[in-house]
């Protein structure tokens, strides 16, 4: 693929000319690379959850087959890397998250040659394939842990997580080591009792995922045997699953009360286990084994931690460590200190979250992820603008402008590119609903409430928009029974979601002609040929927020090192007309862009400009 090689910018603020050191100027010094170009850099990574993507057996299952067959489509939409969620061999307790066999691959999803087959044929496009790295935790079917809690004197006990009960009840009930409470379950503990040998296991997701203990060498050494393996088959690189929760606080001290302990046993210990005291070791020791000796592509998975000293610490150039993390700060708009709960958000905190990280990596040499959709959440469209009827697409192309004309590596998530929306509330949550963290908080809230219809009511208004489920549901490629995820006949492990009939699908969306307006499918494809054209501008550019204190608009200057080009993106984020006054400093050259209009938009190029619900525009600026 072809690399920029451009270098970022600097760019004043709409109202002051700034005196600040330009992009421009940092890139001459021989320390700063930020504007350096790299091949991962400039990629589009779609993220794809292979259960729910593309049955090609007739299983009711996606497999590895299925996604080969899709190679032509993901190449059509300009996607680089593709990344796949896991497809290891696993028992499926977590949805493959708990895995088994590294080296293998789960019979549901097909074999080994099958992935070398995918590997061939992405590279016949210039493309590539990024594995899920899954190493905080093993399944307990791992040979490595049925070895372990086998007895006390295993060589390999010491590769897990093993402490005695802290103490026994009167009625002979050992109790955890400590008070830390399960992620994926908050009412249960983080320890898991094991009768064999009389101890507990740190299980932090789930019991049937027993952390390993990093802090032995021979499990580092195992992981990265491990690395070598997917390298060496032709893997470009790894996203790493919680791997910021690798180090653990090895006096595992009780956490604090921080939830009522009327209703909640086990408390959050994250303080604990997330970026523990060797975590930067541990990532550094892993590049210079391992990664340093290939040129890949890596992100890492690091929830629980927005602190940009810490973070730079991992994606900062010269590091060594990552090139890349996911930030959550965007997902958890909405959550308060718990992840099945909802708080409210408005675009001003929006607008903060997106500059703070966007200047952040400018400004101090790191380098960005850009998503607003992942497997473990909810659909953007649901979450972020308004998913009902005609007003959908326009929201969904909207999250597009942002997401394309953002500074970093972006992520694409399966679906987002049509606008899939999350489940209605309809959806039984008994009989739909799969997640195992879905059906946990749903138990949780029936054995504290009973029957409280009030309390049920509103719990399953946060399943509605926060479950991980919204997410998992399968792909929807044509208007066909099972939405062409699965022949007709077949029904899907999960249920496919009714709109599909609605225009909701890739075939109707790129097949669409309408001579006024594009699909979403349609504007994503020409926002992605956009960035790529203009690399040196959205991946490279300097970024600078305008007019912050409006309440409804998000507006931002992107600017290429050598101030040729200039772009403003300006967007609507609510769902009423709004007026938007354009600073009197900026002089436009022409509305390029609008998710209303197929070609230019019709719009002032000075003074008040009005915007229609959920509208974005991307403009040329003048450069004199």
């Amino acid at each position: 693929m072809s690399v920029s090689t451009a270098t970022p910018t600097s760019v004043s603020t709409p109202t002051s000319t700034s005196t600040a050191t330009t992009l421009s100027e940092k890139t001459e010094k021989l320390d700063y690379h930020y504007a350096q170009p790299k091949w991962w850099k400039e990629s589009v990574v779609y993220q794809i959850y292979p259960s729910s993507f593309q049955d090609s057996n007739g299983d009711g299952w996606g497999d590895v087959k299925g996604i080969t067959s899709r190679v032509d489509y993901l190449k059509s939409l300009g996607i680089d890397v593709v990344w796949l969620s896991p497809i290891y061999k696993s028992p499926q307790a977590d949805m493959g998250y708990d895995i088994a066999d590294y080296k293998d691959i789960d019979p549901m999803y097909g074999t080994l040659q099958d992935v070398d087959e995918l590997i061939a044929e992405l590279k016949k496009r210039d493309m590539k394939l990024m594995m899920d790295l899954v190493v905080n935790h093993t399944s307990n079917q791992h040979p490595w842990f049925l070895e372990s809690r086998s007895s006390k004197d295993n060589p390999k006990r010491n590769w897990y997580i093993w402490k005695p009960p802290k103490s026994v009840s009167n009625a002979g009930v050992p109790e955890p080591p400590n008070n830390w409470a399960q992620i994926l379950g908050e009412a249960n503990s983080a320890w898991t009792y094991d009768t064999t040998t009389g101890e507990y296991y740190l299980s932090l997701f789930t019991p049937e995922q027993p952390d390993l203990n990093w802090e032995n060498p021979e499990v580092r050494e195992a992981v990265w045997d491990v690395m070598r393996f997917w390298l060496d088959r032709g893997v470009a690189g790894f996203r790493m699953d919680v791997i910021n929760m690798i180090s653990k606080e090895q006096s595992y001290p009780d956490a604090a009360v921080t939830l009522d302990p009327l209703s909640h046993k086990y408390q959050p210990g994250s303080q604990f286990f997330v970026n523990g005291p060797r975590l930067h070791e541990y990532l550094r020791e892993m590049n210079q084994k391992v990664l340093s000796h290939y040129e890949t592509i890596t992100v890492g998975e690091m929830p629980g931690i927005s602190d940009p000293e810490e973070i730079l610490r991992t994606v900062g150039s010269h590091a060594g460590e990552l090139n890349m993390i996911f930030i959550f700060d965007v997902v958890d708009i909405d959550k308060p200190n718990v992840r099945m709960a909802m708080k409210p958000w408005d675009v001003k905190e929006l607008k903060s979250i997106v500059s703070r990280w966007q200047r952040c990596m400018i400004d101090r040499d790191g380098w960005n992820s850009v998503f607003i959709e992942n497997h473990d959440n909810p659909r953007s469209v649901s979450r972020y603008t308004d998913d009902a009827g005609a007003v959908r697409d326009k929201g969904a192309k909207l999250l597009a402008l942002m997401l394309t004309t953002l500074g970093g590596t972006l992520f694409v998530y399966q679906g987002e590119e049509i606008g899939m929306r999350n489940a209605p509330m309809e959806w039984d949550v008994n009989a739909e609903y799969k997640d195992i963290e879905t059906q946990n908080y749903w138990k949780k809230v029936q054995d504290l409430h009973g029957d409280d219809q009030k309390e049920l009511d509103q719990a399953k208004k946060i399943i509605q928009m926060k479950a991980r489920d919204h997410a998992r549901t399968p792909m929807q490629w044509n208007s066909q029974e099972n939405a062409g995820f699965s022949k007709p006949g077949v029904k899907p492990w999960m249920r496919v979601m009714d709109d599909y009939k609605e225009g909701i699908n890739v075939e109707d969306q790129m097949n669409a002609d309408d001579p006024k307006e594009l699909s979403t499918w349609q504007f994503w494809q020409r926002a992605i040929q956009k960035r790529k054209k203009h690399a040196d501008v959205f991946v490279y550019g300097d970024y600078e927020e305008v007019v912050h204190e409006d309440s409804d608009v998000f507006a931002y200057l992107r600017t290429s090192a050598n101030g040729v080009e200039r772009w403003l993106v300006v967007m609507n984020f609510s769902g009423n007309d709004v007026e938007w006054s354009l600073p009197e400093n900026l002089k436009l050259e022409s509305w390029d862009s609008s998710n209303y209009v197929k070609g230019q938009p019709d719009k002032p190029q000075k003074g008040k400009i009005p915007l229609r619900p959920w509208e974005g525009l991307l403009a040329k600026v003048k450069t004199d």
